[in-house]
């Protein structure tokens, strides 16, 4: 019996420019949004904040794991997307039942609510499509 393979789908193409953009978008926004904060009132909710600034730096690199495309790419990103899920349901659990914990909002916190609840879909989509553009060994 041979194996083969079929062709692998590149995870930087067709919709998945569009994962990239909104990783990258929300890159942005978490940078921006945690510089600021970091910046002016760090003192008020340190781990807020610092759970903001964590939260960009993984839509970077998942961002980057998307468009690079190749297997150390896929890998980078499917690790990402994996912490940021948990990340973002642990963070979403935890500021529910204790509110407490963050005196100030993250981009994770109540599952990403104040962003629209995107920070919830958006790895559970990127996982999706690094599912639907890997390499099978038949």
């Amino acid at each position: 019996m041979v194996e083969t393979e079929t062709p692998r789908r590149v995870t930087n193409a067709g919709p998945g420019r569009l994962l990239i953009a909104v990783y990258l978008l929300f890159a942005i926004a978490a940078t921006s949004r945690a510089g600021l904060q970091i910046a002016t009132k760090f003192d008020e909710a340190p781990v807020a904040y610092l759970l903001s600034a964590v939260a960009a730096l993984i839509y970077v690199v998942a961002a980057v794991g998307l468009a690079r495309a190749g297997h150390a790419g896929r890998r980078v990103a499917l690790a990402c997307c994996t912490v940021e899920l948990v990340g973002v349901v642990g963070v979403g659990v935890l500021s529910l039942v204790d509110p407490e914990l963050f005196p100030d909002e993250t981009v994770w916190s109540e599952f990403g609510s104040g962003y629209g609840y995107i920070p919830l879909v958006l790895p559970v989509l990127g996982l999706l499509w690094l599912w639907r553009t890997r390499t099978v060994t038949r």
